[in-house]
């Protein structure tokens, strides 16, 4: 990758930090598998157990942590296996989400802003228990959905809450749940790692094997080392203050070149933001600003690539002619005031060039 292109696509992945990088590299020489009972073994779950309790400070959780190899995983084991007889899912969840809650899950509709109904939580939990799963913060458009209050809704019918917080954990503070799926990759850490937080075991069936017999296989001691590195760097949370204020500057300057801002009205983490230029093509859009050095997204890494309309922004009532021309612009501490200017221009140019078509 050219060092003059910009990266504004962190929602998608982040890059790995140094801090991270240098804790995979030391738990390389814990080459011993974790779960064997010789001196090797034991140093190596040794190694697992500090990064273990490292991420649970990190996070400021205080129940279980078993290890996985992303949120989607987490998300799946929470979906099969939690307790309660059925399932409610949000309208604007990350696709994995509903795949796993299956086709019979009830699903709960948003406001034009991207929060959840309230009114329709309440008569969903009328019909008894269940998992209710809902993203803290989308990944579309940055929107935080107020899931403490949901949670005592929830637990008030005898359910149980999995909150995904692959574009919260690290960033800001993690909501009251009872299970809480993360991604390391979202947060500077490496990929294929991730973790599942369980408040109380006992509310999800085991199946054996490592991780306190509720995940088969070895564990990615390197992975989970450097999961655990970039967390305890603070990077993320620390930069969310100044990246609220290249996201004003940025969303000012959209404004002024005739763009929209998608729940600007909405309480949004300051690392995402939602952009479209009516009428315009987000696959035009999309080759202009990458030829351009600018790498941003229409929406989630894991569907952006199929031409169809967004699930979130069509859940939001976001008008047609809005959505085709929708982007995903997200940040990291990485990111630069200069980074924003750049592509201002070039945004500047293609919605000229639209108005003069």
């Amino acid at each position: 990758m050219s060092r003059n292109r910009i990266y504004l696509d962190h929602a998608a992945t982040t890059p790995v930090l140094p801090e991270a990088r240098a804790a995979m590299a030391q738990a390389l020489e814990h080459w011993a598998n974790p779960s064997s009972p010789h001196g090797e073994g034991r140093a190596a779950k040794a190694a697992l157990e500090r990064a273990r309790s490292e991420i649970a400070g990190a996070l400021g959780w205080r129940g279980d942590i078993l290890f996985t190899s992303g949120a989607s995983e987490a998300v799946g084991m929470v979906a099969a296996r939690a307790l309660v007889p059925r399932r409610v899912v949000g309208a604007t969840e990350h696709d994995v989400v509903p795949y796993h809650m299956g086709e019979e899950a009830t699903v709960l509709p948003v406001g034009e802003d991207g929060v959840i109904d309230m009114g329709a939580l309440y008569v969903a939990l009328a019909d008894g228990p269940a998992l209710v799963a809902l993203q803290h913060v989308n990944n579309e458009t940055g929107v935080i959905q107020p899931l403490d209050e949901v949670a005592e809704r929830v637990r008030a019918a005898g359910g149980l809450l999995l909150a995904d917080c692959a574009q919260s954990a690290g960033k800001i503070a993690l909501p009251d749940a009872d299970f809480i799926a993360i991604s390391a990759h979202k947060f500077g850490g490496p990929p294929g790692i991730g973790a599942l937080l369980v408040r109380d075991l006992a509310t999800l069936a085991p199946t054996g094997g490592q991780e306190k017999g509720y995940r088969r296989g070895t564990q990615n001691l390197p992975a989970v080392a450097g999961m655990a590195a970039a967390l305890t760097s603070g990077a993320h949370r620390a930069a969310m203050p100044r990246l609220a204020e290249l996201r004003e500057r940025l969303e000012s300057g959209v404004r002024a070149a005739g763009g929209t801002v998608i729940a600007e009205g909405a309480d949004r983490i300051p690392a995402i933001s939602a952009i479209a230029l009516e009428g315009a093509s987000k696959d035009s859009l999309l080759v202009q600003l990458d030829l351009a050095g600018i790498a941003v997204s229409a929406g989630s890494a894991c569907s952006s690539g199929k031409m169809k309309a967004s699930r979130v922004l069509s859940a939001m009532r976001v008008p047609e002619s809005l959505a085709a021309g929708a982007l995903r612009l997200s940040f990291g501490p990485q990111t630069q005031a200069g980074d924003i200017d750049a592509f201002l221009a070039a945004f500047g140019v293609i919605a000229g060039r639209r108005r003069a078509a």
